[in-house]
């Protein structure tokens, strides 16, 4: 393999493989599973073992699948123009990516920015996330890492929100927030982020809102009601929203331009 060569391979999303910056498309189910789980698991194991993982409801004919999705494999790499030996390593009773070879996986750069204690690598972390562990697959093997990561990018969802509110952004913080909220409903943060926000740039009837919508879902789905947490978000976001809109008020009363017009209005 030539000095500097990659094999990257983007597995958050739909499966996407490049050699040096070459796209290698891989066709076939059944073979962008088999290089989706030698990217997570890059060792040489058992084709028994690989076949078993892939299609456990098979029996006999999971072998037969796996050589038909190595072969596939293999083939669209040296379509591509890519020698498939430089990055595969396969024999008669192991299948694995080459113990030399240089593989960048974007789940390893995802977590590792993910549960970083720097903000900005959370930030990074969101943006690396294209969709869920090979999303389009639904080979029971993916289900257990797939959640797994899916728990880790909602944990940086909550934690960018609240940042972002921190530093002023509310719009980003909303959009955070409600992206949460959209794969996970029952995430309180979320809901207290939303219920800050409105405080803040919103009316004191969106921030009643949100306080209603979360309260009926944790009542619906847990039977339970809001953290205290979220009851003191709820507290200061209507004293805020109200101090807001107060200040509205006077502004406008002290207006001279306004004045006549309020005047005339009353009389």
């Amino acid at each position: 393999m030539g000095t500097g060569t990659r094999l990257a391979i983007r597995l958050l999303g739909r499966l996407d493989v490049q050699v040096g910056g070459a796209a290698v498309r891989i066709s076939g189910r059944h073979a962008q599973a088999l290089i989706g789980l030698l990217a997570l698991c890059p060792r040489s194991r058992l084709r028994d073992t690989l076949a078993t993982e892939l299609w456990p409801d098979a029996g006999s004919s999971s072998a037969a699948s796996l050589r038909q999705a190595l072969w596939l494999v293999r083939s669209t790499f040296t379509a591509a123009g890519v020698d498939p030996d430089t990055w595969i390593e396969a024999d008669q009773d192991t299948i694995g990516l080459h113990r030399e070879a240089s593989v960048e996986l974007d789940v390893d750069r995802f977590e590792r920015l993910a549960t970083s204690d720097d903000p900005d690598d959370r930030e990074a972390a969101l943006a690396l996330y294209g969709g869920d562990l090979l999303e389009s697959l639904g080979h029971e093997c993916f289900a257990a890492e797939r959640e797994r990561l899916s728990d880790l990018y909602e944990d940086v969802l909550a934690a960018v929100a609240q940042r972002r509110l921190e530093q002023g952004d509310t719009a980003g913080a909303r959009r955070a927030a409600a992206e949460l909220l959209t794969r996970d409903a029952l995430r309180e943060e979320g809901h207290a982020v939303l219920i800050a926000a409105y405080g803040r740039t919103g009316t004191r009837s969106q921030v009643v809102r949100q306080y209603r919508r979360v309260c009926s879902i944790l009542w619906s789905e847990l039977a339970v009601a809001p953290l205290p947490e979220t009851d003191a978000a709820y507290r200061t976001a209507l004293t805020v929203a109200t101090a807001r809109s107060g200040e509205r008020v006077g502004d406008v009363v002290h207006d001279p331009a306004t004045f006549p017009r309020l005047l005339v209005t009353s009389a």
